[in-house]
């Protein structure tokens, strides 16, 4: 006998959002999370930031007609093309860049920063356009968006190539809100509070709070806003890690009778905003070690975590309806 109900409607199917972060160059890791939409049946696929890597090794020639390079401090010579192919491979998945010179153009560099700046934006630019390439053939067809914006290790000239991606499927987040179904739409803040690594896009707390402001002014429903902000909020847990003193270089880990001390390291300003406009989500990473979930009021908000250096995918599946978290899962793979 068929059922009969008193009143309302069946609900419709919920949004479900595949989300990571802080790929940092690793070609491994995008090319996973490009084939997550089809993988977990995602609906969109949302990037937290931080495309760009952080190391340029060089591959230098000795002037006997082999090359070498120096990775973690042990030095590896190459007689064939094989091997420094191979070579350039493997730290493609780790995240870090190489470049071939002689001997005299790798001394002249290392003296000359802004010649270092201008190698590492050609060559990070460079990946990222593979990386679109590679996204756009592989989404291209499918109903699936996938949404790529940056954090504070990117800088704008590499964040340009976003702008004006090909096709339907890839959007540029940081470019407006973006609606995610007839219900959501996406908010993006790819910024992060001051670090002592003096990355590219770090902003006071007072910038990061205009961001927010001008960007959440667009939405006519906060309710329904997925916040894609790089930083976590404050003290939530999600942005816990090891303090470091910017006063030596490189920073180094703070100890308190030999055990390192651990902070904060978030926004005030995001979590201000989380608490007070009280969004469907908070999707955040920059905090790598701190993967896991919070509520805020009745936000739940998330961070991915990365381990972009192993090769391996830290992501987060989270299915929304009406402006509610129905159920999310952590991934890894």
């Amino acid at each position: 006998m068929p059922r009969f109900w008193k009143k309302g409607e069946r609900p419709g199917q919920p949004l479900r959002i595949f989300y990571a972060s802080d790929f940092h160059g690793s070609d491994t890791t995008f090319r996973k999370f490009v084939n997550a939409g089809k993988f977990y049946q995602a609906d969109v696929l949302i990037c937290g930031g931080d495309l760009m890597g952080k190391t340029v090794v060089p591959v230098v020639a000795d002037g006997r007609g082999s090359r070498y390079a120096y990775l973690h401090g042990q030095r590896q010579e190459f007689t064939s093309r094989e091997e420094i192919a191979n070579f350039k491979m493997s730290l493609g998945k780790t995240g870090a860049y190489t470049v071939e010179c002689e001997q005299d153009e790798c001394e002249s560099l290392s003296k000359d920063k802004d010649e270092v700046e201008k190698l590492f934006n050609k060559l990070a630019t460079e990946r990222l356009e593979s990386w679109i390439g590679f996204a756009q053939e592989r989404l291209a067809g499918t109903s699936t968006r996938c949404f790529l914006g940056g954090g504070n290790d990117d800088t704008e000239e590499f964040l340009e190539q976003l702008k004006d991606m090909p096709g339907d499927n890839l959007v540029y987040s940081e470019s407006g809100v973006h609606p995610l179904d007839e219900r959501h739409v996406l908010v993006t803040v790819g910024y992060s509070s001051p670090t002592p690594w003096n990355t590219p896009r770090e902003k006071t707390e007072e910038e990061i709070e205009s961001a927010i402001t001008s960007v959440t002014g667009e939405v006519a429903d906060l309710s329904s806003a997925i916040f894609n902000f790089h930083v976590p909020p404050i003290d939530s847990t999600l942005d816990r890690c090891i303090k470091l003193d910017a006063a030596v270089w490189p920073p180094a880990p703070l100890m308190d009778h030999g055990q390192p001390v651990y902070f904060g390291a978030g926004s005030q300003a995001v979590r201000t905003a989380i608490e007070t406009m009280q969004p469907a989500a908070g999707l955040h990473g920059h905090i790598h070690e701190s993967r896991g979930v919070v509520k805020l009021g009745g936000t739940m908000s998330f961070n991915a975590g990365s381990e972009y250096g192993e090769g391996l995918l830290r992501g987060l599946i989270v299915s929304v309806r009406d402006s509610r978290v129905l159920d999310y899962q952590f991934t890894s793979g």
